[in-house]
């Protein structure tokens, strides 16, 4: 029972971590105060409540002020992944908006309310600002009336939801005949009436609902299980001792553990994914299913909608820059040196974050600044995951005296920089400047920008950097990656 409460205290403690009472706050800041207020639980279980979302990844702590941490979207991953509907009805949807030029949302139920679970909006003075993950008033929106009245073969929203907004949806039905989903075309009254809206967009919306009624009838694949090495639970707990919520720890395992087959986990697969014993699972879900997370029996136990109030709106929303500027900023607190993140913009490196040291003498560069690839070390970095031929296309011309400008050396540092994981350029782009990079790879693995540090040669020599600098680099690296697997940001 204590174990039980645990996980229900935890999650009471992040529902009010990323309340969001604004709609619209990305970055809202809370202090363990605040949450002592809006729970009403001791100081002391607060702490030890954060002590553990801190060291899952959940939570990011900044001083005083605590922000919810990309990695917390996993909760809400884990209902898209279970629930089967994003992944086949996406397609049809995004295509659907290409088509028509308006925005397009995919929405389920959830209680009395609609959640989205799709948005495919289109860039406009007057845009529709939905996230996925927002919940709406059933009662107030094309999705929500399709919903409510499955029988009906479309619905409309005629300004129900925000003055000069109207849509029409239409329901999604599985192969059961039960509707699990709405789509719904959204426009501004500057462009459409409702009435003509429908005549010009529902004829395409019912075409593209009985595309995803088809795709829902294929029979999903069930990649087999991976059972969990260990009960990591059990390090954590030795390593911080009476700080730790195992408990909490352990729920949220299982519930992220849930979202790895469509349509949920038995309790036997769900203790066998985990690694946890099934009692512990079922104590775990019970208190999900309490809290409207989880639904199911011993049969299956599913994921549902409610769990993406756990912050997923606002991370889903947040930038590139945003998600890496707090790991550049521990960056330059750890090696004392200017940080930054660059992306390829054609034959240059185009600078997107940097966090620069206090320091009378320092490299100055700024967000925005471009540099020519072959000549920096983040170019390097990100020229090495690019075909040969980008590479022979650059025509490099000698920017010092030390700038490597043969086409042949060139192509030997860009496959040393793949070989070593990270390149080190001294002295090539301009005189006394040496920095060393790592890339930083995006949801699909792949290279997606590359972080550096620079320095002044006169500080640091290029053992300096190899031993003192590279392995702050590489875990920063590590840090942005995965936080990026889990937040939709591209530079």
């Amino acid at each position: 029972m204590e174990a039980a409460g645990t996980l229900e205290r935890g999650l009471a403690v992040l529902r009010a971590l990323t309340a969001d009472p604004a709609g619209r706050s990305r970055s809202a800041r809370v202090r363990a105060t605040d949450l002592v207020r809006a729970t009403g639980l001791a100081r002391s279980t607060v702490d030890r409540v954060l002590a553990t979302l801190v060291h899952l990844g959940y939570v990011r702590a900044e001083g005083r002020d605590l922000l919810p941490a990309p990695r917390l979207m996993e909760l809400g991953e884990a209902y898209l992944a279970c629930g089967g509907l994003r992944d086949p009805l996406a397609p049809p949807a995004e295509r659907l908006a290409e088509e028509l030029d308006e925005s397009v949302s995919l929405a389920v139920a959830d209680g009395d309310g609609v959640r989205f679970i799709g948005q495919f909006t289109r860039r406009r003075t007057m845009s529709v600002a939905f996230r996925v993950g927002d919940l709406l008033p059933a009662d107030r929106c094309a999705a929500g009336l399709a919903l409510r009245d499955p029988a009906a073969p479309w619905a409309e929203d005629d300004q129900l939801i925000e003055p000069g907004l109207v849509a029409v949806a239409v329901p999604v039905r599985d192969p059961r005949g039960q509707a699990v989903c709405a789509v719904s075309v959204v426009s501004h009254t500057s462009r459409h009436t409702a009435a003509s809206l429908r005549d010009y967009a529902l004829p395409r919306l019912r075409e593209t609902v009985a595309a995803m009624e088809s795709a829902l009838a294929e029979p999903a694949s069930r990649p087999p299980l991976q059972p969990a090495p260990a009960d990591l639970s059990r390090a954590a707990k030795e390593e911080l001792g009476a700080g730790y919520l195992q408990s909490l720890a352990r729920g949220l395992a299982v519930l992220v553990a849930l979202g790895s087959a469509r349509g949920g986990l038995s309790l036997a697969d769900a203790a066998k994914t985990t690694g946890l014993p099934r009692a512990t699972v079922r104590r775990s879900l019970q208190v999900l299913a309490r809290v409207g997370y989880v639904a199911g029996d011993d049969s299956r136990f599913a994921v549902l909608p409610k769990v993406m109030e756990l912050g997923y709106a606002a991370l889903s929303e947040r930038t590139f820059g945003e998600v890496v500027q707090p790991h550049l900023a521990d960056l330059v607190a750890r090696v004392h040196e200017s940080a930054s993140v660059g992306v390829l913009s054609g034959d240059d490196v185009l600078y997107v974050a940097r966090v620069p040291t206090v320091s009378i003498m320092t490299v100055n560069i700024t967000v925005g600044t471009r540099f020519p690839a072959y000549a920096t070390s983040m170019g390097r970095v990100l020229l090495a995951d690019q075909p040969e031929e980008r590479l022979a296309a650059i025509a490099p011309e000698p920017l010092t005296r030390h700038t490597i400008t043969a086409p042949e050396r060139l192509r030997a540092a860009v496959r040393q920089a793949a070989d070593d994981g990270y390149a080190l350029v001294d002295q090539e782009l301009e005189e006394g400047v040496r920095s060393i990079a790592v890339p930083v790879r995006g949801r699909d693995g792949r290279v997606v920008a590359a972080v550096n540090v620079a320095t002044h040669a006169s500080r640091a020599t290029r053992a300096d950097l190899l031993r003192d600098v590279l392995p702050a680099l590489a875990e920063t690296a590590a840090r942005m990656s995965a936080d990026l697997r889990h937040v939709p940001a591209t530079p």
